[in-house]
């Protein structure tokens, strides 16, 4: 339990820097907004504490933005924690949403394009900011709290996950009067709001299919060996593409999935893939990074029918890929 708890904490680490320099994987899609403030005010209650008012103002016109919801709802969280700790001895917590536009003038000085744009705005009635330090609130690792009391990365996130989604936040803030985060966030014009919070949870389910596994890191390869094959699998697991084309020539054509890293010395993971499927077409393909700069790369291989997977993975959504990947491989194949 220790270690993967501090696996977790690891994991969550490394979520936050890559947020913070905008290489944070999203899944952008039409997002009630309201909605989620609806939401996070539920979770914040108990979390803020009795001393901490928490009012919501929602725009009755309320259209939803492009964002990823599981990252808009962590920015709004971690914008209200950093209002509860301006808040020591409690206050008031406002969370308001409106519509708004931004002329050229606006957009330009905030780095966007100008139009229609969803405001969120989370004011607090805490000890509030001098200019020097509201001028240094979005660099990671910054506070101004006691040592051990922060990490100085909720706000450089929440800053990352705005930005990222091609939106824009700011802070307006004085001493002893409080301060106010202001995110604009781009408009969908004519799409369903969803809300991921409530899909449906699937049941994952392991199989006795092959994995030909290709991973470069030791640890990596064989905590997943392990995973899969305690899911059932039969894995066969090289350190890189010349090693698995090794092992495919040994055992023959009877690879149900390639599951792959994407980055590896030598050969890449599209390149294994592209060798693999010369000789078994119909093979499915999982591939895994944690690196998210290789977009271009990653989309290629998304579009060629490979499925893709975001490193650091738990067990469960390992497991969970690799089924939906043979799956899906299954379902056309049946077609």
């Amino acid at each position: 339990d220790l270690i993967s708890a501090a696996a977790s904490r690891g994991a969550d680490l490394t979520q936050h820097l890559l947020a913070f320099a905008r290489r944070q994987p999203l899944q952008p899609c039409a997002t009630d907004v309201n909605a989620m403030v609806v939401d996070a005010a539920r979770l914040l209650r108990p979390t803020l504490g009795a001393q901490i008012e928490i009012e919501s103002m929602l725009a009755h016109d309320s259209a939803p933005a492009l964002i990823d919801p599981s990252q808009l709802s962590t920015a709004i969280l971690n914008l209200a924690l950093n209002a509860r700790d301006a808040m020591p001895g409690g206050g008031n917590l406002t969370i308001e949403t409106a519509q708004v536009e931004l002329d050229a003038v606006e957009a330009r000085a905030a780095g966007i394009t100008a139009g229609r744009y969803v405001m969120l705005a989370v004011r607090d009635t805490g000890c509030g900011m001098d200019a020097t330090t509201a001028s240094r609130v979005f660099e990671p690792f910054f506070t101004t709290k006691e040592y051990g009391k922060g990490t100085g990365l909720g706000l450089s996130t929440a800053h990352g996950i705005i930005t990222q989604s091609g939106g824009y936040i700011t802070v307006r803030s004085e001493p002893g009067v409080g301060a106010t985060f202001k995110v604009y966030l781009p408009l969908v014009q004519s799409a369903p709001a969803v809300n991921v919070a409530t899909a449906p949870v699937s049941t994952v389910t392991g199989g006795a299919e092959t994995i030909l596994l290709v991973e470069d890191d030791d640890a990596v390869r064989t905590t997943a060996t392990r995973i899969l094959e305690r899911a059932g699998y039969r894995i066969y697991a090289a350190a890189d593409g010349g090693e698995a084309l090794a092992i495919h020539d040994r055992i023959g054509h009877g690879i149900d999935l390639l599951l792959t890293d994407m980055i590896m010395p030598e050969m890449s993971g599209g390149e294994l893939t592209a060798r693999i499927r010369e000789r078994e077409p119909n093979v499915a393909v999982l591939v895994m990074s944690g690196y998210t700069e290789q977009t271009s790369l990653r989309q290629r291989l998304v579009d060629s029918g490979s499925a893709f997977i975001q490193k650091p993975f738990t067990p469960e959504s390992l497991t969970k890929k690799v089924r939906e990947a043979l799956n899906a491989t299954a379902v056309v194949q049946a077609s």
